[in-house]
């Protein structure tokens, strides 16, 4: 029936050997998140750090780190939140098949919060200097909370049935903050606490604050969930928990307190922004420093027996590579209710998430008895899902019909990518979006949360056949060199570091469509095609997090007719670094010489990576 607390999680992974208590004594600045990095790479166990240097507090790495272990810790209630998607995708079926969803009201009925007779995360009191300081990456900011959970309720109508609960970056030390007074806190104004405090701004009041850590799992899955509107978060905690989730509402007023809380820091939003960051993100460069929101902090409470659990993210996959799994096994059968033909969407990890979506359609318009067979709904369809919440800060949509492959696999990333790269066609099936918003995180656009889209739809049948090696006797474009094919159809070049823009494009003016680098429908110009070429993974992660579509993609044989831009020949994408982006996440060397030490043969790490 779900865990009381985060300790009878632990307990219960210790009792199944899926959890390992590490004694040595360990740095929450760079060491503690090296190791859970390796761990998490080797598909390791969760991790219970018992002596943490700077705190009293234990810390806990890798919870999720397994898509098996996050399955186990939620098995009690996955099934039955499954059936609760069913019945939001289809209501009519609770009639049609009454037995299969006989448990649905009983999970209803759990899902309410109820009111807590005792507070656990009120027994003990501290700072924030106190705290673990979890430091992931050399160039960090300060310390930060990985994990979580910022709830604020809505000003207009307060209490938890109109609350938010979300997974927002929380800095603890660092940067101008006033030490144990302030802490940043990074968000965007369209976030559910950006609502909130807009509405508070309209009031002339300030917007309380409970940032909330640790406590039963369920609640940190569902600080990350993209709930429908009019779901509050702390119904699907208390559905995935199988227990509803304890609320103690403070004599003195203010936002609702989460009694199994590990650790509970309450405050206020002040007037004004301070720098905020930088931060090794999950694109797998660091986010810089930003003008953010601040916290004033009131107080800081937990539990007795408080544990302190973290994530670590970088270049992915990652820990919060599981989060997306599991979030996609509970949500893919709501995508095609909201958005209309659409059978099923795909944000790719290892290209950072947000930068690549892959998508499949259906097309109605017209029967492909027709004499052009060419995307239609196809395009309705891609501007609706880029019209959806944090889909809408993808910068590469792929899109192909289901119909031409009803067994083609969307998580299957290469074999789509050959789908659409057998199909597309140059001249007509590129469609940009440009000015428009990308992720904050993201710093290959023109300015911050600026950039551009593009659209890529392929239908019908195979257009070509994808090479898979290089033509006899290949020579690449004059100032590119090292050839290396990607995947079947995709060519890498490593091209002139960047110095000015137009070197792509004066490439592409240059070729011939008889130039055999047209044999590839995609040329990816890089600063290391060997390493691009080395893994699918390299190469979605060069392509797609180094290039801004309208600024980096070009083509062979390409012009303009009536503002449509298309190419006749191969498309050329510049994912060169460029001045402005922020720098690669790189470990500390001597750092990573302390951890190989600990996990020699005699080492207290020793078998766990």
């Amino acid at each position: 029936m779900g865990y009381s607390s985060l300790r009878a999680c632990v307990d219960d992974l210790e009792r199944i050997g899926q959890l390992r208590r590490i004694d040595a004594e360990l740095d929450a600045r760079l060491e503690i998140a090296e190791v859970q990095r390796r761990v998490y790479a080797a598909g390791g166990p969760a991790l219970y750090f018992s002596r943490v240097r700077g705190t009293k507090f234990p810390m806990l790495g890798n919870l999720f780190g397994t898509i098996e272990r996050a399955r186990f810790i939620f098995r009690d209630a996955l099934r039955a939140v499954e059936r609760l998607v069913e019945l939001k995708v289809d209501p009519s079926r609770a009639w049609k098949r009454p037995l299969r969803y006989a448990g649905v009201p009983w999970t209803a009925l759990t899902m309410l919060p109820k009111r807590a007779l005792s507070v656990p995360v009120l027994a003990c009191e501290t700072t924030i200097s106190q705290l673990p300081q979890l430091i992931s990456w050399p160039d960090d900011g300060g310390g930060f909370i990985t994990l979580p959970q910022v709830y604020t309720e809505d000003p207009e109508a307060p209490g938890p049935m109109r609350a938010n609960l979300g997974m927002y970056r929380v800095q603890l030390t660092g940067n101008a903050y006033e030490p144990d007074r302030q802490i940043g806190m990074h968000y965007q104004i369209h976030r559910g606490i950006g609502v909130h405090h807009s509405a508070a701004l309209k009031r002339g009041q300030k917007l309380p604050v409970n940032i909330y850590v640790g406590g039963p799992p369920s609640m940190t899955l569902a600080a990350v969930m993209p709930l429908p509107e009019g779901l509050p978060e702390l119904l699907f905690a208390g559905a995935l928990n199988r227990r509803g989730v304890r609320l103690h509402v403070p004599e003195r007023g203010g936002p609702a307190l989460h009694a199994d809380a590990d650790f509970c820091i309450t405050g206020y939003i002040e007037e004004g922004v301070l720098p905020e960051g930088p931060f090794g993100d999950h694109l797998g460069y660091y986010s810089l420093k930003h003008d953010y929101p601040v916290l004033r902090v009131e107080s800081v409470h937990h539990r007795k027996d408080a544990i302190w659990p973290f994530t670590v993210v970088g270049r992915p996959p990652q820990e919060d590579t599981t989060f997306g799994a599991l979030i996609g096994e509970l949500t893919g059968p709501v995508i095609p209710t909201v958005v209309q033909g659409v059978r099923a969407v795909h944000a790719v990890d290892a290209a950072g998430v947000h930068p690549l979506l892959l998508a499949l359609g259906s097309e109605r318009y017209r029967p492909y008895d027709s004499e052009d067979v060419r995307p239609e709904e196809l395009l309705t369809q891609a501007n609706a899902i880029l019209g959806q919440g944090q889909m809408s800060l993808a910068k590469y949509l792929l899109i192909a019909d289901h119909d031409d492959n009803p067994e083609l696999d969307i998580h299957d990333i290469q074999a789509f990518l050959m789908h659409v790269l057998e199909r597309f066609d140059a001249r007509r099936d590129l469609h940009f979006q440009t000015e428009t918003t990308i992720d904050t995180l993201d710093y290959t656009g023109s300015g911050l949360n600026r950039g551009s889209k593009v659209v890529i739809a392929a239908r019908g049948p195979k257009r070509r056949e994808l090479r898979h090696d290089l033509p006899a006797g290949f020579v690449p474009p004059e100032g590119l060199h090292t050839p290396r094919v990607c995947i079947p159809g995709v060519l890498a070049l490593t091209g002139p570091s960047y110095s000015e823009p137009g070197f792509v494009e004066r490439v592409c003016a240059g070729l011939l469509l008889s130039h055999p680098v047209n044999a590839f429908p995609w040329v990816v110009v890089c600063d290391d095609s060997e390493f691009c070429a080395r893994s699918l993974n390299n190469f979605l992660w060069t392509t797609f997090t180094r290039s801004n579509p309208a600024a980096d993609i070009q083509g062979v044989g390409s012009g303009s007719r009536d503002k449509h831009w298309g190419a006749q020949g191969a498309l050329f994408i510049d994912a060169r670094r460029k001045p402005g982006y922020a720098p690669p996440l790189i470990e500390d060397p001597r750092v990573s010489a302390r951890i190989d030490q600990l996990a020699a043969r005699s080492g207290p790490l020793h078998g766990l990576f």
